[in-house]
């Protein structure tokens, strides 16, 4: 038919705030935890973070396993310090699958989420020809990765500037922006409302 367009639109709503007990409640297992959540409802990823309350655990590891942001397999080891503390993670997960101890803490330990969120706008070769950005209450910055940020890299940012509901919307020229490894958006939750994306 002829001007029918190829371009297709995915929308992302994301204001789930960071929980620190969101995986794994406050508990001590010998080895394997028992998840309270899988996955995010809003379908993104999220970094993850490990609390512990005991303070001889130095050296304690949890390994956390599940998916990325393209549902790829991810794993992350963490590893305890001797204070009562939360220990960030630096990986993405969509969804976790398991929790693994390398001993029993000395005192309760907790498995949660980050604000530093990824969502997939698309997991194969694609062109962004544009997008529109509706900015949560604080300013932020939105990277555009090619790939997961796990494995691929950042090809360019754009800012929100901190005032609830206001657009930043740009059309790309020419063929748009080439993904070759799929395309992820890095974000901190506050920063942003609503963000939608336009590919082909």
């Amino acid at each position: 038919m002829a001007g029918r367009s190829d371009v297709k639109v995915i929308t992302i709503s994301d204001e789930v705030v960071a929980d620190d007990d969101f995986i794994v409640t406050a508990a001590r297992p010998n080895t394997t935890a028992t998840l309270a959540n899988a996955s995010f409802a809003s379908g993104g990823a999220r970094q993850l973070a490990v609390t512990t309350t005991g303070t001889s655990d130095n050296g304690k590891t949890t390994t956390i396993t599940g998916t990325d942001t393209h549902g790829d397999s991810l794993s992350e080891v963490i590893t305890s310090t001797g204070s009562a503390e939360a220990v960030n993670g630096s990986k993405y997960f969509k969804t976790v699958t398991a929790v693994e101890c390398s001993a029993q803490y000395a005192g309760n330990i907790k498995v949660g989420s980050q604000a530093t969120a990824a969502q997939a706008v698309f997991a194969g070769r694609v062109r962004l020809k544009g997008y529109s950005i509706s900015s949560g209450s604080t300013a932020g910055t939105i990277s555009f990765y090619n790939g997961t940020p796990e494995s691929g890299s950042s090809v360019f940012t754009a800012r929100t500037i901190g005032t609830d509901n206001t657009n930043i919307s740009y059309n790309l020229p020419d063929e748009g922006v080439l993904f070759e490894d799929g395309m992820t958006v890095l974000y901190t939750v506050d920063t942003i409302t609503q963000m939608t994306f336009f590919y082909a």
